[in-house]
């Protein structure tokens, strides 16, 4: 089908590339506008029937002295204790306070290791509840740092002899100690929705109903502390409902005086520069997509949760963190429904300042649009041609005055020669028009391209992490030649220079394509993606200038997958193959697709990005550039 005759004028393809400049900057700048005060708003509760702070705590006194006898248990039996023997000991305890019991086996294999452990868990029956909702109070055994949990683990002990005491619980409440904080609340939360893998995970004896929310307690420490930090990144990027944060964060600060932080901004003054970090390390936990503590496990199963971890060095003992759970859970029994009022797609800023969606996903939505507007132009460039020669381009030679001067005589002379009918002349100007174009080479490249992602995908996914390490830098170096071999490969099919613009074309029109969607599930993945693809949109063949073409695919391995990796392995301070070994156990385990957006969407883009620049040794300095206007409407 033609374009409309609009499309055909030049004006157009000098446009585009600056619209979509204006739309990456646009993009970019809208992000670092968000710390401000005009475009973040300050946190609220929106559901009326949390109440939170409005209760009065009362544990203390003689519960204090539990705890600290549960502790003493708890750390005789030491961080290395078989997993059989902390299920019988706990179990005991667990039944000595009336509870129903059920304990957990559970293995898994990922990046060539196994991970078996135990869990243990007791049902606290509502009194006033009919078994169909239920709350979780979480403790693992080691927590995400695989440092003894003996203060959680202990307060879990504690609060469960001290809730059985009320008869007020309208929801069932369950104590669970899983032997991690990576494996075992997984097995638990999976086999606890009938969707594990029996028999590596074993299924659970004791059930009740529906889990409203999940709390997790990180509290390694027996020393006072000075501040709570929540941590609230699920899997995939997914958040707990706002309401949850809030509620927490307002029972800490208002009810007990406990300063509540998050993303390890131990000292967050509330100015700007504290935001944008808190709010970019926000987005880093994110785009990963990978678990953050034990409560990251139950928010794909649409159950808020998260893990409160004491931090610092102050004032507030284990008798504080008691009163903050006990007001916590209050406040979640006195929920009517599940929680929906408040936001699910959020950057907070501040413990208690944040973003909403509508005001941070068109900041994403402009980087991916950029790469659509230059697929755009390169479709219509794909397809100009002149009438008098399809397929060798036009001298670039500026007209002279005796050409201009000849070429408008014989257009007037034609004009002035009536037509076998005596009416109108018609004028036939030398205008450019859309010839057909032939997909069928740049599909089939650029879908061949998209189909090996998912050999890195398969390879890191499943090789042992004693091997990924030489694996990653073999592939790493591979890297630096695949494009060229690609590049050569495809010179031998002989493309044209539509070809060339159409693979290009193609590949930037899927790029833009996924980032949109993906804003929408994950916005931080799409938007760091989308930056660090913004020089896609400049890969061409570009055979007069090798020196510019050098430059790009520097700068295209600067910017590449497997750059990206060795910087987060450098902004964690850990070894690569910790960071793929990681990425293995998450994909086998939690279910985590942040390999699949990297290795099937952002890699085939950036190997597709370096082919068009490779290409410049390979094609003729005069494919360079289709023409795009006669000499003389250049003149005139």
């Amino acid at each position: 089908m033609a374009l409309p005759q609009t499309l055909h004028s030049t004006k157009i393809l000098k446009v585009l590339p600056f619209i979509s400049a204006l739309f990456v900057v646009i993009g970019v700048t809208w992000l670092f506008m968000l710390p401000l005060d005009e475009y973040s708003r300050k946190t609220y509760i929106s559901e009326n029937a949390l109440l939170p702070g409005g209760v009065h705590t009362y544990f203390s006194g003689s519960e204090h002295n539990v705890f600290r006898a549960y502790r003493h248990e708890v750390h005789d039996l030491g961080r290395d204790a078989a997993p059989s023997d902390v299920v019988q000991k706990l179990g005991d305890i667990f039944r000595s306070h009336g509870l129903k019991v059920g304990t957990q086996k559970y293995s898994y294999w990922a990046a060539g290791k196994e991970y078996t452990g135990e869990n243990v868990y007791a049902v606290l029956e509502a009194p006033r509840g009919d078994a169909t909702e239920a709350i979780v109070m979480c403790a693992a055994w080691l927590n995400m740092d695989e440092v003894l949990n003996e203060s959680g683990v202990a307060l879990v002990l504690a609060l469960a002899r001290y809730f059985k005491r009320w008869s007020l619980w309208s929801k069932d409440v369950i104590f669970l100690i899983t032997s991690d904080s990576r494996a075992g609340p997984q097995a638990w939360v999976d086999a606890y929705h009938e969707l594990h893998s029996p028999p590596a995970v074993a299924s659970l004896p004791v059930k009740s109903g529906a889990i409203q929310g999940a709390v997790v307690i990180d509290y390694p420490t027996s020393n006072p502390w000075e501040s709570m930090h929540l941590v609230y990144d699920g899997v995939n990027g997914q958040l707990p409902n706002l309401d949850l944060f809030n509620t927490a964060i307002h029972i800490a600060g208002n009810q007990m005086g406990v300063r509540g932080g998050l993303q390890e901004m131990w000292d967050h003054r509330d100015n700007y520069e504290d935001r944008l970090r808190t709010m970019l390390r926000g987005m880093v936990n994110q785009g990963l997509g990978h678990a953050t503590g034990p409560h990251s496990s139950f928010i794909p199963y649409h159950i808020d949760a998260v893990t409160l971890q004491v931090a610092g060095t102050g004032s507030h003992d284990d008798v504080t963190m008691g009163r903050i759970l006990e007001s916590l859970f209050r406040s979640l029994n006195n929920l009517l429904e599940h929680f929906h009022q408040s936001f699910f797609f959020y950057l907070l800023l501040a413990p208690k300042r944040f973003v909403s969606i509508g005001t941070y996903l068109p900041s994403a939505m402009l980087i991916a649009a950029n790469f659509t507007f230059t697929a755009i132009g390169l479709w219509i460039k794909s397809g100009k041609k002149t009438p008098d020669n399809d397929d060798t381009e036009p001298s670039d030679e500026e007209p002279t005055n005796e050409d201009i001067t000849n070429e408008k005589s014989s257009l007037l002379s034609d004009a002035d020669e009536p037509t076998s009918q005596n009416t109108s002349t018609t004028i036939e100007l030398p205008i450019t028009e859309d010839s057909q174009r032939d997909m069928f080479l740049p599909i089939a490249f650029v879908l061949f391209i998209h189909l090996l992602g998912f050999i890195p995908l398969y390879v890191f996914n499943n090789t042992p992490s004693a091997h990924v390490s030489t694996i990653f830098y073999g592939f790493s170096a591979l890297n630096l030649i695949l494009p060229l071999i690609l590049s050569y490969t495809l010179s031998l099919l002989r493309p044209s220079t539509s070809n060339y613009q159409l693979i290009t074309c193609v590949s930037l029109l899927l790029l833009g394509l996924f980032l949109s969607a993906l804003a929408t599930l994950n916005f931080s993945l799409s938007f760091l993606i989308g930056v660090f693809s913004i020089p896609y949109s400049f890969a061409r063949p570009m055979p007069s200038r090798k020196w510019l073409s050098l430059v790009l695919s520097t700068l295209l391995q600067i910017v590449g997958p497997t750059t990206a990796l060795v910087g987060v392995a450098v902004y964690w301070k850990e070894d690569v193959a910790l960071i793929l070994g990681e990425a293995a156990f998450g994909w086998s385990v939690w279910g985590m697709w942040t390999q699949v957006v990297v290795w099937c969407v952002w890699w085939p883009a950036w190997i597709l990005a370096g082919v068009a620049v490779a290409s410049t040794w390979f094609v003729e300095p005069e494919a360079e550039v289709v023409q795009e206007s006669t000499p003389l409407e250049a003149k005139s």
